[in-house]
């Protein structure tokens, strides 16, 4: 959902995504985030993502299985990542 011109609704309410290691749970990853960006997080949710089926040829294969982790910052910080 896009909102004001451009203005992602994720950028307004403080919400970022990243990709975790699979086995991280979320006290491990709000920890991180907090050290890493100096930011105070309210909540985190996680995901984890199955791999897809990918054929090259006649042979077939997956893409690997990976942990999506969204986080969510108090109001008063937010993360410059450009």
């Amino acid at each position: 959902m896009i909102t004001e011109q451009g203005t992602h609704l994720a950028n307004k309410i403080g919400a970022y995504a990243f990709e975790v290691n699979k086995h991280a749970n979320k006290h491990q990853i709000k920890g991180a985030v907090e050290r890493l960006y100096n930011v105070k997080v309210s909540k985190v949710r996680t995901a984890n993502r199955k791999g897809k089926v990918r054929r090259k040829g006649r042979i077939f294969g997956m893409t690997s299985e990976w942990k999506k982790a969204v986080v969510y910052l108090e109001s008063d910080y937010h993360i410059d990542l450009f």
